[in-house]
């Protein structure tokens, strides 16, 4: 089907065979002849691993450095479990500059170690729990923790000295941050490289037949004997019986060759076999639909062209253009988005906010353990209002932990510390504490001190301004700055009129979160109405007062903008299915939370799409659990600088809107769009099941729009059996989408099981009005939602009117 005569349609997968003697149909692109590789493209197989940085094309190796030689060479450090528990370890930083080898208990293993690809941080200091438990701050400067991304325990370490602890914490650092700023071209080289270092088992530099089907099968290609032998035989030009040096070359170009590329670059290069800044000008415009000038095409030109004739003479190489089509221009994510666009200097209810349920337990809610772990990990994904349940505790101290089960107790005090060092690193707009209070006045009064002490002015305790407000300041406003949500004693202009009330008083009880999911918990237990509450904590209560909700009507006539209700899921699910306008009013002047049912003991999720439908702000979710309602929720806040708060469609913030998300009546939310999204191929997809060398996935694509109702759809291509390397589908897929400023667009790709539930490849989740139209590379992340470096899908996207 032909949108547009400037689009191209591949009709069928293009297959280039330029071995004739070859069997049709092969699962690899081929080159039509030796192309003669750029410095951008050598291949990156040397004698020992260069880890590379990118600087406008340029590439800055590493391999002299230092603190690299540091790592390579390795040495031993004090591994840390227990009090009792601390053996000397063996490290080091793997040939291959992205994995580390670490010395086991009994022996030295060669596939003992972890990827540097899974680490979220390394942590100079006593900075886990773990250190701060089992060491004393004697070593405070010679002890670094590694972090992992899943749930994998931390590496806690202590160094034989300061500045081998540093070196160890800046080395690591720097490698990390390295292989993070790579494109996608360049991680595929990475990746191949490693993958053929693999597969060259007596590390000769040399490839045999043999090796050659190892490494086939390591980058997820299957094929049979005959062509791999063709294939060898075709490369191997000395007739040596391996492959070396040009030889390995030529089967890396062969291997690498992207034909649809090429019919892409073909159709727009017409000024001698390349793109004149006119021709790049006329894809940008016609091809990507992107609104650009001349100057900004003379600009990409500068930044991604490697051939220095062809940018003096203003034109983009076939190289170039591949590299351009692999950073960000090229993405289905509007780069435009990435760093702050929006307005945020709108009350702090007009925005969708970045929430997390219990966020103190790292796995169920029965028996799971509570660490402050859990929420340095919801604060570095953006998240802007965290839980805290708080109980009595030993000693005077309160504890946080999910009562009334067996999962382990944190300390209060611990917390607030963990997120006064953490809360603003990824973002600056404010942490919203949401407080469970189950403690005795004593202990509050603690925690008051605590907040106090350990926040210091970060702690908003007054209302912003002179006078008594009348709505919430903006998140510019309030900008590293932390909220208290709870239980207040008496209304806010308290604090202007020096009002004053008791020191303690009893304040019901029964619209508390808390107490509803204790209900559901222990259904024929009693709790008491009311519960004491210190004037301290009390005080600190000043955007987000917690009160009851009965009806919209009750709310609207009786509650002041400051106080908010948290439901229940089924209550909240039940007011956005039914009376969804009224749902979309409320909010409109209050915060509404959501918290999932107490019955998801498993911590699992509920779907927060329609809540969003109906507006509401702070709908929490389990954020240690892997699960498509956390990627939604990670693609809901993709944009923005990820800074954790998205602003609401203007239909869900003015008062004379009447959109309802079930009945689309005409209205300023009505902005019909068709989609046209056509899968075109993947790249380098990643072995599912690593224990088998002989597993090839058979990948399949599913594309799903999550929004209103009538936009809710799901479509999926055949799988390819055996090819992860590169299948091609070119199928094409069409939706129609009403309302596309609430719309997400979710890329899915499986390994297709005929006997079993396929297993999860890669996904990518984003904002409809966040894509880009045209040919785009889709990132890939796993279910955790790290990038997989060299995986993407490349697709073609076109939204039109009507």
């Amino acid at each position: 089907m032909v949108f547009s005569p400037h689009v191209i349609f591949l009709d069928k997968p293009i297959t280039v065979d330029p071995f004739e003697e070859f069997r049709p149909g092969h699962v690899m692109s081929c080159v039509r002849r030796l192309r003669k590789r750029t410095k951008s493209q050598e291949l990156v197989y040397q004698e020992q691993c260069k880890i590379v940085a990118y600087e406008n094309g340029k590439r800055i190796g590493l391999e002299g450095d230092p603190d690299l030689q540091f790592l390579l060479k390795g040495g031993d450090l004090l591994k840390v479990k227990s009090r009792s528990w601390r053996k000397t370890r063996f490290f080091r930083l793997n040939d291959d500059c992205k994995t580390m080898w670490q010395q086991t208990s009994k022996t030295f293993k060669s596939d003992s170690g972890f990827s540097l690809e899974d680490i979220d941080s390394v942590r100079y200091g006593r900075q886990t729990e773990g250190l701060r438990k089992y060491t004393d701050l004697s070593v405070e400067d010679r002890c670094f923790s590694i972090i992992f991304k899943s749930r994998r325990k931390n590496v806690d370490l202590i160094a034989s000295s300061k500045e081998e602890a540093k070196r160890w914490v800046s080395g690591l650092e720097k490698v990390i941050t390295g292989m993070q700023n790579l494109n996608r071209q360049q991680n595929t080289e990475h990746w191949i490289y490693n993958c053929m270092r693999k597969a060259d088992k007596n590390a000769d530099n040399k490839m045999s037949l043999k090796e050659l089907k190892h490494f086939l099968r390591q980058i997820n290609i299957e094929v049979d004997d005959s062509y791999a032998e063709m294939l060898f035989k075709k490369c191997d030009r000395s007739q040596s019986g391996t492959l070396e040096g040009s030889e390995i070359k030529h089967f890396y170009d062969l291997l690498t060759y992207r034909d649809e590329i090429d019919v892409i670059y073909a159709k727009y290069a017409s000024t001698n076999g390349q793109m004149s800044s006119g021709d790049l000008l006329d894809f940008l415009q016609y091809e990507q639909r992107e609104p650009v000038s001349s100057e900004y095409v003379q600009k990409l030109i500068e930044k991604y062209e490697v051939d220095e004739i062809a940018k003096q003479n203003k034109c983009m190489s076939k190289d170039g253009f591949l590299m351009y089509m692999n950073h960000e221009e090229g993405s289905i994510f509007n780069p435009v988005h990435k760093g702050i666009y929006q307005d945020m200097r709108q009350p702090l209810n007009h925005y969708f906010i970045s929430s997390s349920h219990n966020t103190y337990l790292m796995e169920d809610q029965l028996k799971g353990p509570s660490s402050t772990e859990a929420y340095i990990k919801a604060l570095m994904k953006s998240c802007r209002c965290v839980e805290l349940d708080c109980w009595d505790g030993a000693n005077g101290e309160p504890v946080i932990y999910h009562g009334h089960t067996l999962t382990s107790k944190v300390l209060f005090k611990d917390v607030i510390k963990a997120i006064k060092e953490y809360a603003f690193k990824t973002s600056q707009y404010p942490v919203i504490l949401s407080l469970e209070n189950h403690c005795s006045v004593e202990q509050q009064k603690i925690m008051a001190h605590h907040l106090t002490s350990i926040l210091g002015s970060a702690l908003l305790t007054q209302p912003l301004g002179y006078q008594m407000p009348t709505t919430f300041p903006g998140p510019e406003e309030l900008k590293g700055r932390f909220l208290i949500k709870g239980k207040r004693l008496n209304k806010l202009d308290a604090t202007f009129n020096n009002n004053t009330t008791e020191d303690e008083d009893s304040v019901s009880e029964e619209d508390e979160a808390a107490e509803l999911k204790e209900a559901e918990q222990k259904p024929k237990e009693k709790s008491s109405n009311k519960i004491k509450l210190a004037k301290e904590l009390s005080d600190m209560v000043i955007y987000c007062k917690s009160v009851h909700f009965s009806t919209f009507e009750h709310s609207r006539d009786n509650h002041n903008f400051y106080e908010m209700a948290s439901f229940k899921e089924s209550k909240a699910m039940n007011l956005a299915e039914n009376s969804a306008t009224a749902f979309i009013h409320h909010n409109m002047d209050k915060l509404s939370r959501i918290y999932p049912a107490g019955s998801r003991t498993d911590s699992s999720n509920y779907n927060p799409v329609p809540l969003w439908n109906a507006g509401c702000q702070i709908v929490a979710l389990n954020f240690q659990t892997p699960c498509k309602e956390m990627e939604l929720n990670q693609g809901r806040f993709l944009p923005n600088g990820k800074c954790g708060y998205m602003l609401k469609p203007e239909f869900q913030r003015d008062p004379a809107s009447q959109f309802d998300p079930k009945n689309l009546s005409v209205g300023p939310w009505l902005q019909k769009k068709t989609l046209h999204v056509m899968i075109i191929s993947a790249q380098q997809l990643p072995k599912i099941n690593k224990d088998k060398q002989k597993s090839i996935v058979d990948p399949l694509v599913r594309v799903e729009i999550y929004g209103v109702p009538a936009d809710n759809a799901s479509k999926q291509t055949h799988h390819i059996e055996n090819n992860g390397f590169n299948p091609t589908w070119n199928t094409d897929f069409q939706f129609t989408v009403h309302v596309p400023e609430l719309a997400l667009v979710r890329f899915v790709v499986e390994d297709y099981d005929a006997a079993s539930h396929n297993d999860l490849v890669g996904l990518y989740t984003l904002p409809f009005t966040s894509m880009q139209n045209g040919y785009r590379h889709v990132p890939l992340l796993t279910k955790r939602g790290s990038l997989i470096p060299s995986a993407g899908l490349f697709v073609h996207i076109m939204a039109l009117d009507g």
